[in-house]
């Protein structure tokens, strides 16, 4: 911890208000806000963040914060979404420790310049990218995932060298406000703050100057933040949420399969950016694999969901009701179907005799209803899909090597993952982001350092080859453009290259 925390986390929280229980957020946000950017701003141009040093200390603050409140985000989260501790844990707590890990064990190879390829003409100069970082960044996280979401990006920014303002998601207000205490008891004050900012507030902090917003939730939302941010020419990261298909091919381990899908679809209540939001069946196995589900969700959760320690709740009563209604006008209820308004209880839901045209099809849907639509191969999975706008994921389950290449080479998503689900996207080694529709911009490990930074080209020269560069001052001759375009051609090591040459 770089500096004492104050008395309160910030001054200005004072004026936080609320009007409705799950959504608090500031009075004046926008006033405030400018103060504590140009704060933040001047913290920066300091230099306090540019040392490795500070950067370490920073990153081992955060793992030990999320060890010493382990029991407090599981305690947060479980008010929030009625998430188990075991989801917490796996899903929120240790993916964020891997990427503080990993970032740590990193740092110093990512903070080194990049030598780069010379020709003739710079053979005794120094040709770099310096990675440097952009700023005062603002990262906003998404309730599904509220730790992990603001926190990996966090990792990130911190690793890159950049001051953060993080605004958690008032739809999960227990997290969020313990994000708000415990980040300025452990990062240092000047540089990293946490601002609890309603939904409708966003926009107005957007298009402060920041020098990069990474933004999390649906595309609605995306959007009007990316058209904000391009106003103050602001670049921006989007992970923006979308329906995200899942193939089952007539070859396949129906049994594994089941309950692969089952859990990617059902964990957190359904409210998961990276779960399957459909499955698009061949038709020789589709019965098969709906009783198999039916028997997988039995196991997990029991006959009776609702009682279930292992079964999440809805995040509030806006998404409750928009997934009831998409659910009710729907296909058939295969399992599940049943709803508890008063505790925002939807049950595990397989839908049958789907259309495409129904609008749990249509729409983003953050819930635990599963739709299963039937095809008849390969070739109409990827159709379908390639009809759809580029999604964060795509799943496929096959034994057949040649129907997993077709579908990870033919379509286009955020990421791919074969015969399992979601495990792609909590592998730091690998970027994670989306595509089109999805998003665009990517994290996790080496890629969110690059995220937070600028790649800044750096040549270095010597004087001692003016004997060669002085056939580039006028008065132009062609023999002096010969000799220049000779100096200034990389060689081509390809031999078969150079044959064709």
């Amino acid at each position: 911890m770089s500096s004492s925390p104050s008395p309160a986390p910030a001054r200005w929280f004072k004026a936080l208000r609320r009007t409705r229980p799950e959504e608090p957020y500031l009075k004046n946000c926008t006033v405030d806000c400018v103060d504590l950017l140009r704060r933040t701003r001047a913290a920066f141009q300091a230099g306090r963040t540019t040392k490795e040093n500070f950067r370490l200390a920073q990153l081992e603050a955060v793992a030990r914060m999320l060890e010493e409140h382990e029991c407090d985000f599981v305690d947060a989260l479980g008010r929030d979404l009625h998430k188990p501790r075991f989801e917490t844990v796996l899903s929120e707590l240790v993916l964020v420790k891997n990427e503080v890990v990993h970032a740590i064990n990193n740092l110093k190879k990512w903070m080194q310049p990049q030598h780069m390829e010379r020709n003739l003409s710079t053979t005794l100069d120094s040709c770099l990218v310096v990675s440097e970082p952009l700023g005062v960044v603002l990262i906003i996280g998404t309730w599904s995932s509220p730790v992990q979401l603001c926190l990996a990006p966090l990792v990130g920014a911190i690793s890159a060298g950049n001051c953060a303002i993080v605004s958690p998601s008032v739809c999960t207000p227990h997290t969020a406000e313990l994000l708000h205490r415990l980040i300025p008891l452990y990062l240092d004050n000047e540089c990293f703050h946490v601002i609890l900012a309603g939904t409708n507030d966003l926009p107005e902090v957007v298009e402060l100057k920041f020098d990069h917003v990474f933004f999390m939730g649906n595309r609605e939302e995306g959007s009007r933040v990316a058209q904000t941010a391009a106003r103050a020419l602001t670049p921006v990261t989007l992970l923006l949420s979308g329906k995200n298909p899942c193939y089952v091919d007539q070859h396949c381990d129906i049994a594994t399969a089941s309950q692969r899908i089952a859990w990617a679809r059902f964990h957190n209540g359904g409210q998961s950016i990276v779960a399957p939001d459909y499955i698009l069946c061949h038709a020789d196995v589709k019965a098969r694999l709906v009783e198999a589900l039916k028997c997988r969700l039995v196991q997990f959760y029991g006959c009776n969901p609702r009682e279930s320690h292992s079964f999440g709740r809805i995040v509030n009563l806006e998404t409750f009701n928009r997934t009831r209604d998409v659910l009710w006008r729907s296909g058939k209820v295969a399992v599940g179907g049943q709803v508890i308004e008063a505790e925002k209880y939807i049950a595990p839901t397989i839908l049958t005799e789907v259309a495409e045209s129904d609008p749990v099809m249509q729409q983003e849907v953050f819930g635990p209803v599963l739709p299963v639509l039937t095809i008849n191969g390969v070739d109409e999975a990827i159709a379908f899909i390639n009809k759809q706008e580029k999604s964060l994921c795509v799943y496929a389950y096959s034994s057949n090597n040649k129907v997993i290449s077709r579908l990870m080479s033919e379509t286009s998503s955020g990421s791919f993952c074969s015969n399992d689900c979601v495990l792609q996207s909590l592998m730091v080694a690998l970027p994670f982001g989306g595509v089109g529709a999805s998003g665009m911009g990517s994290f996790h490990g080496r890629y969110s350092f690059d995220t937070f930074s600028h790649r800044k080209s750096c040549l270095l020269r010597s004087t001692q080859l003016e004997c060669v560069t002085y056939l580039r001052y006028p008065p132009y001759e062609d023999r002096n453009l010969s000799l220049m375009t000779w100096a200034s051609t990389l060689s081509q090591r390809s031999q078969g290259w150079c044959q064709i040459l």
